[in-house]
C-alpha cells in the first residue's frame, strides 16, 4: 500500500482492509496525525478522541487479522458534528453553557455507524445549536474554509465539511435544518446529502412530527455517501417518519447513463441574484447532465422565495427550546444567536400555523414538479464561500453588489427541501477563478434517495474534480 491513507476514500480503504493490505491502526494513526497538524490552521474540531480511537483501531485490527466477519465500515474513521449525541464523548452544541456536557447515549445514526465498525475520531465544530450558515462560536472561535483561510467554512456543519475536504477523515456525520450540510459542502467542495424525511431516524428531534432537521452524511465522494446511507438508514421506533420505510440498496454500482431521465432546472428564484461564475458553472453542469443523456427543461422559481416561512417555523422552535437558556446564560451566548431568538417573539401561534399550511402547499408544489420531471437542478449557493469575518446580520456581496440579508440571498434553494422532505444533494461542480469550489444541488423524488445517488455518481464521474485537494 503506497501513499497517504488520508487521501483515500472510505470505499478504497474498505477494499484495502478486506485484503489485509492496510490496518485500521495505520489509518487512524494517520488521520489523527493529520487532524492535529491541521487543527491550528482550520479549527474544525472541538474534541479529538485520540486514545479511544486508537484503542478501537487496535481492536478492529485484531478482528481483521483473526479473519472475523467485518462490518460495512470496519476500521474507517468518522467525525461527528458536535450537535449529535455521542455516548461518553463531550458534546457541546457549540455553546458555552454546554461546554462540559457528556451524553449517556449515542444518537441512532452514530450507534449505527459504530455498529458497522466505524471509528469516531472527534467532534466537529458548529455554531451554537447549529443556528447559522457560518461556523463560529464564543466557545471555539471561527472555522476556516479548507481552500482559503480568509473565507468562511459555511455552516452550520462547517467543521464536518472542512474535516472531509482536508483529508482528515473520509466520513462525517453532519446535520441540516435549512442547508446546514449542503452549504458547507458547496463551500468546501465535498458531497453533502440531506436525505428524505424518515430515511435516517432522528432521535434528537423534539417535535418529530413537524421536524425539518436531519442527521446527514458528508463525504468526498458519492460512493462514500452511499456507504454511510446504507449504515445509517432503516426504521427506528423513535421516529414515526422512519417506520415502514425499507432501506434500499444504496451501494449498488451506478451503471448506464441518464437517458430517459428528465431534469427540471432553475438558476434562481425571481429577483434573487446569482454570481456570474456560479451561473456559468451551472450552465456547464447542465451540459454535463445533457451529455449523459438527460432531457432538460426549465422550471419557474416563482413561489420558492420561502425564507420567511422557514424562519417562522424554525425560529419558533428555537425560541421554545432556548428562551430559558438565553435568559439564564445571556452573557455566554453570541449576539447573533440572541438576535435570532428575539426575532421569534414576533411570530404568533396563528403565524406559525399559517407557515405550516404554506409548508404543505410547498410540498405539493414540489410534488407536481417531480411528477413532470425525475430530478430538479439548481445551484446550491448563489456565490462561493463568504469572507471569514462575515456577520449573519450584515449585508452579502455578490459580484460587487450588496444585498441586505444573507439567508435568502446566499442559499434560497436549500431551505425549501428541509420543509418538503425531498432528498437534496450538493455536489462539487467546479471551481471559481479564485480557486474556491462551486456546488450543484440536485433534488430527487420523495424517498427516491438511492436513485438520486445514482444520478449524482454518474454526474461525479463525468468530470475529474476529485483529483484536486486544498493546499
Amino acid at each position: 500500500m503506497n501513499g497517504d491513507p488520508c487521501l483515500l476514500s472510505a470505499a478504497e480503504l474498505r477494499g484495502l482492509i478486506a485484503a489485509k493490505r492496510i490496518s485500521p491502526v495505520e489509518i487512524v494513526r494517520a488521520v489523527l496525525g493529520r487532524a492535529e497538524a491541521l487543527q491550528s490552521k482550520l479549527n474544525c474540531f472541538i474534541t479529538l478522541c485520540g486514545e479511544e480511537a486508537m484503542a478501537q483501531a487496535r481492536a478492529a485490527e485484531r478482528k481483521m487479522m483473526a479473519g472475523e466477519e467485518l462490518g460495512l465500515l470496519h476500521g474507517i474513521p468518522v467525525t461527528v458534528k458536535d450537535i449529535v449525541n455521542t455516548k461518553g464523548v463531550r458534546t457541546t452544541f457549540g455553546a458555552v453553557p454546554y461546554k462540559d456536557n457528556v451524553p449517556n447515549e449515542d444518537a441512532v445514526a452514530v450507534a449505527r455507524l459504530r455498529a458497522a465498525g466505524a471509528i469516531l475520531i472527534g467532534k466537529t465544530t458548529t455554531p451554537e445549536f447549529g443556528s447559522k450558515c457560518l461556523t463560529d462560536s464564543p466557545l471555539f472561535g471561527r472555522t476556516r474554509n479548507a481552500w482559503d483561510a480568509c473565507r468562511s467554512s459555511g455552516g452550520s456543519s462547517g467543521g464536518a465539511a472542512v474535516a472531509v475536504a482536508s483529508g482528515i477523515a473520509p466520513l462525517a456525520i453532519a446535520t441540516d435544518g435549512g442547508g446546514s450540510t449542503r452549504i458547507p459542502a458547496a463551500c468546501n467542495g465535498v458531497v453533502g446529502l440531506k436525505q428524505s424525511n424518515g430515511v435516517i431516524p432522528h432521535s434528537q428531534a423534539l417535535d418529530v412530527f413537524g421536524n425539518q432537521t436531519y442527521v446527514t452524511p458528508t463525504t468526498r465522494t458519492v460512493v462514500d455517501t452511499a456507504l454511510m446511507m446504507q449504515a445509517m438508514s432503516g426504521e427506528d421506533a423513535c421516529d414515526p417518519w422512519s417506520i415502514g420505510v425499507p432501506a434500499p440498496d444504496f451501494i449498488a454500482t451506478p451503471c448506464g447513463d441518464l437517458r430517459g431521465l428528465r431534469i427540471l432546472y432553475c438558476l434562481t428564484p425571481p429577483g434573487r441574484p446569482v454570481s456570474a461564475e456560479v451561473a456559468a458553472s451551472f450552465r456547464a453542469s447542465l451540459d454535463r447532465l445533457a451529455g449523459l443523456g438527460a432531457e432538460l427543461e426549465e422550471f419557474s422559481g416563482e413561489g420558492f422565495d420561502i425564507e420567511p416561512i422557514w424562519r417562522a417555523i424554525n425560529h419558533t422552535v428555537w425560541r421554545t427550546r432556548f428562551a430559558k437558556l438565553a435568559a439564564e446564560h445571556k452573557d455566554e451566548l453570541s449576539e447573533a444567536f440572541l438576535r435570532q431568538l428575539a426575532l421569534a417573539t414576533e411570530v404568533s401561534g396563528v403565524d406559525y400555523q399559517e407557515a405550516m399550511f404554506a409548508r404543505t402547499a410547498l410540498f405539493r408544489r414540489v410534488q407536481s414538479l417531480l411528477a413532470r420531471g425525475h430530478v430538479l437542478a439548481m445551484p446550491t449557493l448563489t456565490r462561493t464561500a463568504l469572507p471569514i469575518s462575515q456577520d449573519l446580520f450584515g449585508s452579502i456581496e455578490i459580484d460587487g453588489q450588496h444585498f441586505d440579508s444573507v439567508r435568502p440571498h446566499w442559499f434560497p434553494w436549500t431551505m425549501p427541501f428541509n420543509m418538503t422532505g425531498h432528498p437534496a444533494i450538493s455536489l462539487p461542480s467546479g471551481f471559481a477563478r479564485d480557486g474556491l469550489p462551486i456546488g450543484l444541488q440536485l433534488v430527487g423524488r420523495f424517498r427516491a434517495d438511492a436513485e438520486l445517488l445514482r444520478v449524482s455518481a454518474l454526474f461525479e464521474a463525468s468530470a475529474d474534480l476529485l483529483s484536486r485537494w486544498p493546499e
